[in-house]
């Protein structure tokens, strides 16, 4: 008797390590420009000079970028070497089912969580924290493959996978139902009136060509498509836990359903790709149409389908009712809707549910670990084989136990009074363990901005100040009023991205704009080759400026895709040599006297490069800083070409 998940817990695993060779692919092609000596903000800022035990490697934020100067590398060279070794990894690991064990994960894990430790702003995304809470699961998922002598060989799926992928279902609770809750508890009068959607596809921050159709559609159908957002992030998510096994898919094709539309009409980088591959842990081998040997009476169907029709029933009624939905056919079809509620009657609703997904949460993985000890105990094999599989499912049960509260504490974040359920020595462990990220919050799409408009900083050079200003062009993000929007995930722009947040405030809150500025005074290669339209090609400009302006989208998709208006300075007109602008880096620790003086310091190379050094420069110079989408979709044609090969042709 097996637990019918290990081709599930298989393809989950692929899809993590094509998360991650995603991830460690459109970082490297940005490390330069972003983290370089020279660039926007050096990771040498946040690592110290050198070590001297394993005590100051974990102090602070663990990294294995400490560790790097040991190899004759500066931060950017240690950076490299991190991501090249990540995608050597990923790339192992995607191609060869050998490769997918716990070693191969943690490896990943260690990497990326170095990686994040040292990235600073660029790298502080939730999708981000979200591969470092999925790859630590991945950990856990995955098989330990030993090489022991064929008498001793065990089956490659155990009973306690159901346990372990459980972990990975709670986490995609957690992410869905915060989502879901945070747009309300954030009382955003976008979210309460139901009209978020009608801004959404105009202000996020790197739009598809189809969002720009999308913004058009009537505003009955995105209130509704609201409405429907809000039904599949926070009553579909219980569905998850539902012995019923047709909710289970069907809760798993309504989040499928959202992030298709996500991906369709938004540039969000890897995230809801990641987002599905959690989405699997919902199936198990039957869906993909392996025989599992489960059979069921026709009183246990009768029993399910009456449960289902009960429970869709019941939400299909609760949301009519919670937004008073009411079809018209006159005079033209529409759907109106309109919150029923008020933020008093909903926040005592989550005071009142937040503990049951505490209950159903521990109710559900206790249903696991015995269900588990149980297969284990039928199994047809040797009572010391079956023993091992109970002690390996009595292990794994308490690992999980274990996750599942230091989870709640992130996870009760949205109802502060279910905390007082929580005993103290959780938020111990969990403030023990934070600088891990093995749990994290969540709370996508908190807040609806560019209500009035999308703010955006154009940023332009000049010569003199009452001569020719010119703009100049970032890579993805709008500016140009006739360039059409991009399709650009997987791969994360990260100081396009940065842009957008900037907009939102002020270049004050935004050190790195400041830098960024410098840099470009400075005319330095690595962050110019971050931008698509260098309107300086020759000398860089005497002055730099940047102007807050407010898009929308044409009426039309014609000549221009956008029309702005013109707000007001953003960042003031500097010049390189700007006493204030010199003294706030310095201060700041980004440049120093060789900067300004435009010497080389010596002290930033080994006299004698290593043969590491040599390596990671070598492969710098051969790949450069190329486009990352096109990198990331040569890479991922590559490797599926390479894995039909040794599938079908080996």
């Amino acid at each position: 008797m097996t637990s019918g998940i290990g081709y599930t817990r298989d393809v989950f695993l692929w899809g993590i390590s094509g998360i991650y060779l995603v991830a460690f692919a459109s970082l490297y092609v940005q490390i330069p420009g972003l983290y370089g000596e020279n660039g926007i903000l050096p990771a040498k800022l946040v690592l110290q000079e050198k070590i001297d035990s394993i005590e100051e490697l974990l102090d602070g934020a663990p990294t294995l970028m400490k560790l790097t100067p040991r190899l004759g590398l500066n931060a950017q060279g240690g950076m490299d070497l991190l991501c090249l070794t990540g995608m050597l990894v990923s790339f192992l690991s995607l191609v060869f089912s050998g490769a997918r064990d716990t070693v191969a994960y943690t490896l990943l894990w260690m990497l990326y969580l170095s990686l994040y430790q040292v990235g600073q702003t660029f790298l502080w995304f939730q999708w981000d924290i979200l591969l470092l809470e999925t790859g630590f699961l991945a950990i856990i998922v995955a098989p330990f493959n030993l090489q022991l002598p064929k008498k001793w060989k065990m089956s490659p799926y155990h009973q306690h996978d159901s346990i372990t992928l459980w972990l990975v279902r709670w986490l995609l609770f957690r992410l869905m139902f915060a989502s879901g809750v945070v747009k309300l508890t954030s009382k955003c009068p976008t979210w309460w009136g139901l009209t978020a959607l009608s801004v959404h596809f105009e202000s996020q921050c790197i739009p598809t060509p189809l969002a720009w159709w999308w913004h058009q559609l009537p505003l009955w159908f995105l209130k509704l498509s609201c409405v429907a957002t809000y039904m599949i992030e926070i009553p579909i998510p219980f569905l998850f836990f539902s012995p019923v096994r047709s909710m289970r898919i069907f809760a798993f094709y309504c989040q499928l359903l959202l992030q298709i539309l996500i991906i369709l009409t938004g540039n969000y980088n890897f995230f809801n790709l990641l987002t599905i591959v959690l989405c699997l842990s919902l199936l198990d081998d039957e869906h993909f149409g392996y025989k599992t040997g489960r059979q069921s009476s026709w009183l246990g169907r009768l029993i399910n389908i009456l449960a289902s029709v009960l429970v869709y029933g019941y939400i299909g009624y609760q949301v009519l009712h919670l937004f008073s939905l009411k079809v018209n056919f006159s005079p033209s079809f529409s759907v109106t809707s309109s919150t029923a509620f008020s933020q008093p009657q909903f926040t005592a609703w989550l005071d009142w549910i937040v503990p049951w997904t505490m209950t159903i949460g521990a109710v559900s993985l206790s249903y696991e670990i015995v269900m588990a000890v149980v297969r284990c105990m039928l199994e047809k094999k040797a009572m010391q084989w079956r023993l091992i599989s109970v002690a390996q499912c009595v292990l794994f049960g308490a690992i999980s136990a274990g996750m599942l509260g230091i989870s709640l504490v992130p996870h009760t974040v949205v109802s502060k009074p279910a905390q007082q359920y929580l005993p103290r020595a959780i938020f111990t462990y969990r403030s023990i363990l934070q600088p891990y990220h093995l749990t994290n919050s969540y709370g996508l799409f908190r807040r609806m901005t560019g209500v009035g408009g999308r703010p955006e900083v154009v940023v332009e050079g000049s010569d003199s100040l009452e001569g020719e200003w010119k703009e100049y062009e970032f890579m993805y993000k709008p500016g140009n009023l006739s360039r059409k929007p991009p399709v650009v995930a997987p791969h994360q722009p990260r100081l396009d991205w940065q842009m957008w947040f900037a907009a939102l405030g002020s270049y004050q809150h935004n050190t790195w704009f400041v830098n960024m500025a410098y840099r470009l005074l400075q005319g330095q290669p690595e962050v110019i080759q971050l931008l698509q339209h260098n309107p300086f090609p020759g000398e860089p400009p005497k002055y730099i400026r940047a102007t807050l302006y407010h898009y929308h989208y044409s009426q039309n998709n014609g000549q221009d895709w956008w029309v702005r208006e013109k707000k007001n300075e953003y960042f003031p007109p500097v010049e390189k040599d700007n006493p204030s602008l010199v003294q706030y880096l310095k201060h700041a620790k980004i440049i120093d006297d060789e900067d300004t003086k435009g010497k080389p310091d010596k002290k930033r190379r080994p006299s004698q490069p290593s043969y590491t050094h040599r390596f990671v420069t070598f492969i710098r110079m051969l790949i450069g800083q190329p486009d990352g989408f096109n990198l990331i979709m040569s890479i991922v044609a590559g490797t599926l070409l390479i894995k039909i090969y040794n599938k079908y042709f080996w």
